[in-house]
């Protein structure tokens, strides 16, 4: 026998509304019944018997809900690394520009150093410019004719002589540096007193010519400005004696010269303001 779709949508709605009927008046006995009454008693009784499984169910999904989380804070992580990316390179950025302060400071300290240990009248400068070409030893210096430069004012650096000012416009000039092949400085060897002319090179070596024979040469001798010429005050440090050759046929010895200061890389130097100042071609000037 078939039974209709009708029929069977209504009995299903009658077990329905049953069902709530009798959900409503256990709720209304269980709120209006003490805390002894049978409803409770029963419910106190599922939960003792249902705790060891929920406990069981929460030990099993501990890793889950672990790993859940750590997937979860690795996610915070990632969202940040690009903020602490940033954050550590400002740090380096920081870092380097304050080292590269300190390195400053020092070179300067080194140069004040120099010229108030001699009593020089000095005007510090900065190095703006290099040689433009690998035969020419010319740097270009932040201090001109209205700083009080002048041609023909010797350039010292805090280890020694570098060179002179060779051209000097309003806020800048160009310093001729003693390894150019048209530098030449009226010098003597310090432990002799024996003079003779520092002059560089195409190849930016230095030697010291003209120097006589008799003279007793040593590799590590001091060569110093004589003040011949009135070009270079008198004892500034030029170099040291680095080899010596003396051969039969020359009429003086080949004297290698090592600068005392770094010519290459140069970034602050000083002027000797206060300094003679000769312009003409003796003792290196142009």
């Amino acid at each position: 026998m078939r039974i209709s779709q009708r029929e069977k949508t209504g009995g299903d709605g009658w077990i329905l509304a049953l069902l709530l009927v009798v959900a409503f008046i256990l709720i209304t006995i269980y709120f209006r019944e003490g805390a002894t009454g049978p409803l409770h008693t029963a419910r106190r009784g599922v939960q003792a018997v249902l705790a060891p499984v929920g406990h069981a169910g929460y030990a099993v999904t501990a890793p889950v809900r672990t790993v859940g989380a750590w997937v979860g804070d690795l996610g915070v992580s990632r969202s940040d690394l690009e903020a602490l990316r940033r954050q550590n390179e400002e740090m380096r950025q920081r870092l380097a520009a304050l080292e590269e302060a300190r390195q400053e400071n020092e070179r300067l300290r080194e140069l004040v150093g120099f010229v108030e240990a001699r009593e020089l009248e000095a005007l510090g400068a900065r190095v703006i410019g290099s040689p433009p070409t690998l035969w020419e030893g010319v740097i270009t210096i932040d201090r001109g004719t209205e700083e009080g430069v002048a041609v023909g004012m010797p350039v010292l650096a805090a280890q020694g002589l570098i060179g002179q000012i060779v051209e000097a416009g309003p806020h800048s000039s160009r310093v001729r540096l003693i390894t150019d092949q048209r530098s030449g400085v009226a010098a003597m060897l310090q432990a002799t007193r024996s003079e003779g002319v520092v002059n560089g090179s195409i190849e930016g070596d230095l030697t010291l010519d003209y120097v006589s024979r008799e003279t007793t040469l040593t590799v590590g001798d001091v060569v110093l400005t004589s003040g011949m010429g009135g070009v270079y005050p008198k004892g500034l440090l030029i170099g040291e004696v680095s080899d010596v050759q003396i051969n039969d046929a020359d009429l003086f010895p080949r004297i290698q010269v090592r600068p005392s200061a770094a010519l290459v890389g140069l970034e602050e130097v000083v002027v000797l303001v206060g300094a003679p100042v000769d312009s003409g071609e003796t003792g290196g000037g142009e």
